[in-house]
């Protein structure tokens, strides 16, 4: 579907107050390096990613994603009670009943008119979002809708740091498959998509394309709670499946905007690390110079990675007025869900 009265309202984000280098990963599981006579300084090395965030013992993912919310708020022209729907969309909630949508419709004091709910696709849970919501714009059913994310990759490191430092029964290939829990970093982010009528902004959605391979879901699982999460991936089988997804994807998506390859002036992807980066650029034929990456200081953020780095894009001058962008998303599942939009 090709979008004509759909913008990009406003955006924020909203970035954590601690912080892991991958110096200092790698101090939290001494015992399994040394144990397993592991290389120090192959974290890095192997994802590129520096740093990861974590909140404080006790924030929710609703909080988070308020906040990131009052950020976008007290910059937009919309109304409260011009907000027709409210989607929270990351991989971290609150819990499983109610929504954590409506903890985050509580917090912003939003009108009894404003329908909200959870959507969660992996890292592809705003993209997801986006695309629905943007959907119902374009239809004319709703004028404004607030999108919002809050991922927290504590409860994870700190789970991953005690199995991995206690299993007595890990091997130097079996240990591969907990690497990408290292890897996870956190975020807030807040996206508001508005209707032409409704908004002066000229950050125009201009197409959305999704595609699944499903026969995948295996490769990347994961289980838990908010005070501890475990996630088993199949890394290598992950990338590769999701460049293959990512690259027939990439060809649809072209046919529906007229693009080539050369076509976008700025390219925006998931933030996984730079295996992935490089290799996706690699199989889709695409210019490096015109990629922003945040993956080295943020990690993978999962659901607020890609629109984190184009809030950050944004910020530092990189996006500028009138470019045209495409936006990748690869998801674990596997789904790739890739867009168009005119800065």
């Amino acid at each position: 579907m090709n979008f004509q009265k759909t913008f990009i309202d406003s955006f924020a984000y909203e970035t954590p107050p601690n912080y892991y280098t991958s110096e200092e990963v790698e101090k939290e599981l001494a015992p399994v390096y040394q144990r397993l006579k592991l290389p120090e300084g192959r974290l890095e090395l192997q994802t590129g990613i520096k740093r990861r965030g974590y909140w404080d013992i006790g924030t929710r993912p609703s909080d988070i994603a308020t906040k990131a919310a009052l950020k976008l708020l007290e910059k937009s022209q919309i109304k409260k009670n011009e907000i027709d729907l409210l989607i929270f969309s990351s991989v971290c909630r609150d819990f499983l009943e109610p929504a954590t949508a409506s903890v985050v419709h509580y917090n912003l004091g939003l009108s009894s008119h404003t329908q909200s709910f959870d959507l969660s696709n992996a890292c592809l849970g705003v993209l997801n979002a986006i695309d629905i919501a943007s959907k119902l714009i374009e239809g004319n059913s709703i004028r404004n809708a607030l999108i919002v994310s809050g991922e927290n990759s504590g409860p994870l490191l700190k789970e991953s740091f005690k199995f991995l430092n206690e299993n007595m029964n890990l091997t130097r290939k079996s240990i591969k498959k907990y690497i990408a829990n290292l890897t996870i970093g956190s975020a807030g982010v807040a996206v508001m998509m508005s209707h032409e009528n409704y908004t002066s902004s000229k950050h125009q959605l201009l197409a959305v394309q999704s595609m699944s391979d499903t026969t995948t879901n295996h490769l990347c699982q994961g289980s838990g709670t908010t005070e501890g999460l475990m996630m088993e991936t199949e890394s290598e089988e992950l990338l590769h499946a999701g460049i293959s997804l990512a690259h027939n994807n990439w060809q649809i998506l072209k046919k529906k905007l007229n693009w080539e390859n050369e076509t976008p002036q700025k390219i925006i992807t998931h933030q996984v690390g730079v295996a992935h980066r490089d290799l996706l650029f690699k199989s889709l034929k695409l210019e490096r110079e015109k990629d922003f990456s945040t993956f080295e200081m943020f990690g993978n953020t999962g659901s607020a990675a890609l629109p984190l780095t184009v809030m950050l894009a944004d910020e530092n001058h990189f996006l500028k007025s009138g470019d045209l962008c495409a936006f990748l998303g690869i998801g674990s599942g596997l789904h790739s869900i890739m867009m168009g939009v005119k800065w």
